[in-house]
C-alpha cells in the first residue's frame, strides 16, 4: 500500500489498533473489556468514532465517558462498576472482551493456563481466570501482538477459552450465547467465518505475505473468496486520535515495534 501524499506513514502498530477497534463496530451499549495496550486503545478509538455507545472503565470500578489515554484517570465518571456488577454483564451477555492467547487452534480454543502436560507442565501461566464463562455467555476476541507457531498451533495444551468444535460438542446449552468473533495479531486479522468454523484470514496488514502467515501459524488457514484483502487503513481523523489523543505517548509502539506496513 502506497501512502497518500502527505501522510505520515502508518505504523504496523497504529494498523492493529484499527483492527482491534473495528471488532467492536456495531456492538451498541456493550462494555468493552480489552486486555493489552493495543487493544484497550482500540476499544477507546471505537467509541472516539464508529461505536459511540459502546462502554469503557477505568479498569477498576468505574465506567467512564471520556476516553483517556493509558495511565490518566478518567475526568468524566459515568457510572459505577464494582465487580459484582460486571460478573452480572457477563452472565447476560451484554460485554464483549478481547482476551490475549498463549496458544490458540483453528477452531479458537485459547489456551492462558498452562504449557505443555497438565499433570505435570513445563510452563505455568495466568491460569484459566474467567476464558470459560467468557466465551460460553458473551462474544470474545483475542489479540495475539506476536503471531507465531509456537502460539498459534494445531492442539492447545489445555482449554481455557472455548472454541467451536468443543462448543458444538458440548450442546446447545454451550452454542446458544458462543462466539469467538475475531482474532488480531501483528501480522492480520482472522475470524472463524466458514462451514466448518475454522481459522481463516479476514485481511492482511500492508507489507505482509501470506507465505509469511503460513510459516508462522502451526496449522492450515482457510482463505477468502476473491483473495486477501489489506486491513482497511485509519484515516486522517483516526490517525489523529491515536497519535494525539488515546495514545500521544507512544505505548502502542512497544507492544508492536515499528517495522514499516
Amino acid at each position: 500500500m502506497t501512502p497518500r501524499a502527505g501522510t505520515p506513514t502508518v505504523t504496523r502498530a497504529e494498523y492493529c489498533v484499527l483492527a482491534c477497534a473495528e471488532v467492536w463496530r456495531g456492538a451498541g451499549e456493550v462494555l468493552a473489556s480489552p486486555m493489552g495496550t493495543v487493544p484497550a486503545l482500540g476499544a477507546r478509538l471505537a467509541r472516539l468514532t464508529f461505536s459511540p455507545d459502546l462502554l469503557l472503565t477505568d479498569g477498576e470500578a468505574l465506567l467512564v465517558g471520556d476516553a483517556p489515554e493509558p495511565g490518566r484517570g478518567t475526568t468524566v465518571p459515568e457510572g459505577w462498576l464494582p465487580y459484582r456488577r460486571h460478573l452480572a454483564l457477563v452472565a447476560t451477555g451484554r460485554r464483549h472482551v478481547m482476551m490475549g492467547a498463549s496458544q490458540i487452534d483453528r477452531y479458537g480454543n485459547q489456551n492462558i493456563s498452562c504449557i505443555g502436560d497438565w499433570a505435570r507442565p513445563s510452563r505455568q501461566l495466568l491460569g484459566v481466570r474467567g476464558a470459560p464463562v467468557n466465551t460460553l455467555n458473551n462474544p470474545t476476541s483475542y489479540w495475539v501482538p506476536k503471531h507465531s507457531p509456537r502460539t498459534f498451533v494445531e492442539r492447545v495444551d489445555m482449554v481455557c477459552g472455548v472454541g467451536y468444535d468443543r462448543a458444538a460438542a458440548a450442546g446447545p446449552s454451550a452454542t446458544r450465547f458462543h462466539r469467538v468473533a475475531e482474532v488480531v495479531s501483528d501480522l492480520g486479522v482472522f475470524d472463524f467465518e466458514t462451514p466448518d468454523r475454522t481459522m481463516r484470514i479476514r485481511s492482511l496488514h500492508p507489507g505482509v505475505r501470506p507465505a509469511e502467515v503460513r510459516a508462522a501459524t502451526g496449522f492450515a488457514l482457510s482463505l477468502p473468496d476473491g483473495g486477501v484483502p489489506c486491513t482497511r487503513e485509519p484515516d486522517a481523523a483516526e490517525l489523529r486520535l491515536i497519535r494525539e489523543v488515546i495514545d500521544p505517548c507512544g505505548l502502542r509502539d512497544r507492544e508492536v515495534p515499528p517495522c514499516g506496513p
